[in-house]
């Protein structure tokens, strides 16, 4: 499923609020805007003040007058409601402060209808990777280098993100071109540009299938990591069964299988290791600059 995209370096709490409010992104890219703001807004809390006011003659007021105070604190009531002219989406957010935002950070996000279908299947393959490895254990427990994942994974991210959203707009005006055949001139003079939709389409999923191998090798750390784990639970319960089978005089033949445990545990050590650096590896293979 797609979401919006957010530049990483766009502040946290702006890039919250676009992934909440990718409808109403859609809406100001196509030209919405919110109603301006009138000073009928203000009138509320000048409302409120004399209702405050009335209050405080409430209490001089006889039974008739209390029933007409009362009615008349109803319909005060209802044009506080009707006068709020500016209704928040959410807590303390108003249409206006996200068209504000949506403007000043024009160009740093991206929404869904900016990716045709093969570049929204790339797009979904690439965040996929980038979230098993951030949400990985290994990386929490910092067996990987957490802090270059946190800022280069999501950087690398936004940048495939960013060239398939150029090359959908570049296929969709080629596919235009082409709507209802050409000329044999025609096809040849667009020839090379469809050879260069190609390549940069291939480069992009190079990018892709880097990241999915990272992850990978993550996702074979994590096995070995749980593997690890289990063995180690099992060799710790060594001893209980080893006195069981010296009481029960069956320790002969037994203890040498239940021994083998230390030497799984090893081996699932080395395992482990060996992924770790394999992953490592995989990483600074992502991190090398593109081949011009």
């Amino acid at each position: 499923m797609q979401r919006v995209m957010v530049d990483p370096e766009v502040p946290a709490e702006v890039a919250d609020l676009f992934r909440r409010q990718g409808p109403l992104l859609s809406r100001i890219r196509a030209g919405w805007r919110p109603e301006p703001a009138s000073n009928s807004s203000r009138l509320p809390k000048r409302l409120l003040r004399w209702g405050l006011v009335l209050v405080g003659v409430f209490f001089l007021m006889n039974v008739r007058q209390m029933v007409f105070f009362v009615v008349t604190l109803f319909v005060f009531a209802i044009l506080i409601s009707a006068l709020a002219n500016v209704e928040p989406l959410e807590a303390g957010v108003s249409e206006h402060e996200i068209y504000r935002q949506a403007r000043w950070y024009e160009g740093r996000y991206l929404l869904p209808e900016d990716f045709d279908h093969d570049a929204g299947l790339l797009l979904d393959r690439a965040r996929q990777a980038v979230d098993h490895v951030l949400r990985s254990r290994v990386n929490a427990t910092g067996m990987l280098d957490d802090v270059r994942n946190s800022v280069m994974l999501p950087a690398q991210e936004w940048e495939i993100a960013r060239l398939l959203a150029k090359l959908s707009a570049l296929r969709t005006e080629h596919r235009g071109l082409t709507h209802g055949g050409s000329t044999p001139e025609v096809a040849a003079a667009m020839a090379p540009l469809e050879r260069a939709l190609a390549a940069s389409e291939a480069a992009v999923v190079a990018r892709v299938e880097a990241l999915e191998r990272y992850a990978g090798h993550v996702a074979n750390a994590e096995r070995a990591l749980r593997a690890q784990e289990q063995i180690e639970q099992l060799r710790a319960r060594l001893p209980r069964y080893e006195e069981l089978l010296a009481e029960t005089g069956a320790d002969a033949l037994a203890v040498p299988e239940i021994g083998r445990l230390s030497e799984d545990a090893g081996r699932l050590e080395q395992a482990l290791r060996e992924s770790v650096r394999s992953a490592h590896e995989a990483f600074r293979h992502l991190d090398e600059p593109p081949a011009d």
